[in-house]
């Protein structure tokens, strides 16, 4: 017998922004609906909109639960009970507290639902950080926010681009940040040798679960020129050499580093390596926007959940105005149904 599709849950973010758009665009998919199961997380009258202003002909039906059928033909939309009514009132392109509320009780109780197996995975559409604290939510992003519903202690935020095009490596590349959501100022702070090598394995067991058998994962430096002896800093000696020297004594991760960050992304989406450990957000997000923006994915690491989704953001300044390209959306939910397997 063939293996069932499995559930995949699709929260609309932000529904000021091109979240509900990319949804759906994203369902009337054919690489999308022979993956998974789709079941729309989200108020069904702003799907409804998404649907006629992106020009589809797909037809929804309201669903109690997010593991019940739907008649055939139609694409499942949940609206949890806690969410409120009142985002259908919120208006394109501008941060609202009522979409802020809206898009975190999307996010919990997907992620509630993907706890007791109801659905497989779960995809998040872009939400607003300023929206979410006006909500009074005042949490740096999805990352955290799905650590403290899930329990999780050792987690990380990844992104990954699949083999191809500017990606030599036949598995597809990997970064994962040591340091996330904060400021500049704050990273040297944070970074320590635990947490520099906790998302070494990290990101060496992702890569195993989509196939790669020995993952060769690089190291970031910090500082310029990997601090240059120390001249730069002294970060690379004192933190992160002493976590890839900790790892390697393990015997189970192929790892190298420190090594300078304006150069290692080259060599690793020509080919060298697998994976990189980058110590701050925009030290892996540019190098990765840049080598390829539109199938760059998020997943979350270390969470007992599989959680997937687009790197952009949402986008005001096109939302409900311009078409919205839906195709990181689409690599988001392939990369999840592949995680289920």
């Amino acid at each position: 017998m063939p293996t069932p599709h499995p559930t995949i849950a699709l929260t609309l973010g932000d529904v000021a922004g091109i979240g509900p758009e990319v949804v759906v665009r994203a369902c009337a998919d054919p690489r999308v609906l022979a993956a998974c199961r789709p079941v729309i997380v989200g108020h069904p009258e702003i799907v409804r909109r998404a649907i006629a202003h992106s020009g589809l002909q797909t037809k929804i039906s309201e669903v109690t639960q997010p593991d019940e059928s739907p008649p055939n033909n139609t694409l499942a939309c949940w609206h949890p009970s806690t969410a409120p009514q009142d985002v259908v009132d919120v208006s394109p392109g501008h941060n609202d507290a009522r979409a802020g509320r809206a898009a975190y009780e999307y996010l919990v109780a997907a992620a509630k639902a993907a706890l007791a197996k109801q659905v497989a995975a779960i995809t998040t559409a872009p939400l607003s950080k300023a929206a979410l604290h006006l909500a009074g939510k005042k949490y740096p992003g999805h990352t955290e926010i799905l650590a403290e519903v899930c329990g999780a202690r050792d987690f990380g935020m990844m992104l990954f681009l699949p083999s191809g095009g500017a990606v030599k490596s036949p598995h597809g590349l990997g970064v994962v940040h040591v340091t996330l959501h904060t400021s500049i100022r704050s990273v040297p702070d944070l970074l320590t040798t635990a947490g520099v090598a906790e998302k070494i394995e990290l990101i060496d067991g992702f890569l195993r679960r989509v196939g790669c058998p020995s993952p060769r994962v690089a190291v970031c430096a910090l500082n310029p020129h990997a601090g240059e002896e120390g001249i730069f800093g002294d970060e690379e000696s004192r933190i992160i050499a002493p976590a890839v020297q900790a790892i390697l004594g393990r015997g189970r991760v192929n790892v190298t580093g420190p090594l300078p960050a304006d150069t290692l992304f080259r060599r690793a989406a020509a080919g060298e390596f697998d994976a990189v450990v980058a110590m701050y957000h925009d030290q892996g997000h540019i190098a990765f926007k840049l080598i390829g923006f539109q199938s760059a994915v998020n997943v979350t690491l270390g969470l007992p959940i599989v959680r997937t989704s687009p790197s952009h953001g949402t986008a005001f300044d096109i939302a409900w105005k311009r078409p919205a390209d839906a195709s990181g959306m689409i690599e988001a939910i392939l990369i999840a149904a592949k995680l289920t397997l």
